[in-house]
């Protein structure tokens, strides 16, 4: 019968390896792997019962045929039990057995792939830190694992609240930097000398206030990463001083002669356009195309709306556990609002809408009322305030900080040009008035 039917497998074009019993056939599947087993029931040495058995113990789970005869049915069900997938009663006709073959390797091929499809989704559910399965994200994630391997400079572009900082720890956490250090810094927060000071750093009494020698970031970072947030707003003077650091990978501390030697990975980050700052003559193009090496532009949140119900679920996680308490529901409707809205500020203002549910209410579900004005769609009662006693001019200006920051998604640049002041005036102001 092994002779037959391993002819009739073979004429159908299957690769067939026989065994004359159950342990004959253990040690072939020791050695190899394989995706069909028929076995009978009633065989010298080990009977196909104990190999059903052993292969279960050894979780070899090769799809299975079961030969029985008339009188031993009970006992193929029994082997069903324990994991065959078929059993046919001797003598089965070829066709039959070529039939119920195809159909368990075609199951068994369906099964691998549903397999591989869950593995590749739990990879792309979560990169990281990076949470997104959208076709967008997908394609972000193949660069990342690309780039993380090599030391290549990136520029990251996207609005505020992308997710651009995560990125590049990201890319250096996934390659060989990871041991080394990564540093950040924001080049719209610093004053051109105190930008200058931090990146590479001073000598004691190169300036008023410089009481000790600071080896700057560039040399601090050396063999990891150095990700320098809001690029675009370097100072041009800075700039030239910048790309040759970048071009000789070494720096001259402010107040020093001698320079010092390093080895960094740039990661630059914007949510300006370049390519215009680079016609305008706001940024220089030969330092455009040092830090522009592989681009990775991220999406808004509205760009990628599929990936917002696994947002809300991993910030309703990250929250259950600051504050103590059991995950909350989010109920039809209040989903329905969240995905439906723009999300100005992206994952970050996300991430503040889900906070606000678990500090404002000990409901154990989250509803439209949990959630801001703006996101539920109803009227903002302070925007709505019926007319009264005038404002104080302190809080008129307040209330139009905060307006321009949250039409501006956060962006303080763009903000402190909505209202008409510089930068610094800005960031005092808010200082002032305490916003965060």
């Amino acid at each position: 019968m092994v002779r037959t039917l391993t002819r009739i497998l073979e004429r159908k074009g299957y690769q067939v390896d026989a065994a004359s019993n159950g342990a004959e056939a253990l040690q072939r599947l020791a050695v190899a792997p394989y995706d069909l087993v028929i076995t009978d029931l009633n065989m010298p040495v080990m009977d196909g019962m104990q190999l059903l058995r052993e292969m279960s113990a050894r979780r070899l789970h090769p799809a299975t045929i079961v030969l029985t005869g008339h009188g031993t049915i009970q006992s193929a069900v029994e082997a069903m039990k324990l994991g065959a997938g078929d059993y046919l009663i001797k003598p089965c006709h070829p066709d039959e057995l070529l039939l119920v073959a195809a159909r368990l390797l075609e199951m068994k091929s369906l099964r691998r792939e549903v397999t591989q499809l869950k593995q590749q989704l739990r990879k792309f559910d979560r990169f990281g830190e990076i949470i997104g399965t959208s076709s967008r994200m997908q394609e972000i994630y193949r660069i990342i694992e690309a780039v993380s391997q090599n030391k290549s400079n990136v520029l990251l572009s996207g609005a505020n609240g992308t997710g651009k900082e995560l990125v590049a720890r990201t890319i250096h956490n996934k390659g060989p930097l990871a041991e080394h250090p990564f540093l950040a810094i924001n080049c719209g927060a610093l004053s051109e000398t105190l930008l200058e000071s931090q990146l590479f750093g001073h000598r004691k009494g190169a300036f008023t206030g410089a009481i000790e020698d600071h080896e700057g970031l560039f040399q601090a970072a050396d063999g990891g990463t150095l990700f320098l947030d809001e690029i675009a707003e370097i100072p041009l003077p800075l700039q030239v001083k910048f790309l040759r650091a970048i071009q000789e990978k070494e720096v001259t501390p402010l107040g020093s002669t001698r320079p010092v030697r390093f080895d960094v990975r740039i990661i630059a980050a914007t949510n300006r356009d370049l390519d215009d700052a680079v016609r305008e003559g706001r940024f220089r193009t030969d330092l455009f195309y040092r830090l522009n090496v592989v681009p990775i532009h991220l999406p808004t949140l509205r760009e990628r709306r599929e990936d917002i119900p696994l947002l809300v679920q991993h910030f309703i996680k990250e929250f259950s556990q600051i504050y103590g308490v059991e995950p909350r529901h989010v109920t039809p409707d209040a989903m329905a609002c969240i995905v439906a809205y723009e999300w100005p500020g992206n994952i970050r203002e996300l991430q503040n809408a889900i906070e606000r549910a678990f500090a404002l209410s000990a409901s154990p579900e989250i509803t439209p009322a949990s959630l801001p004005a703006a996101v539920a769609h109803r009227p903002d009662p302070e925007a709505a305030q019926s007319l009264g006693e005038p404002l104080p001019l302190d809080e008129i200006e307040k209330r139009n900080i905060v307006a321009a920051l949250q039409r501006t998604g956060g962006n303080k640049n763009e903000a402190a040009r909505l209202l008409g002041i510089d930068r610094q005036r800005l960031y005092r102001k808010i200082e002032k008035h305490g916003l965060r």
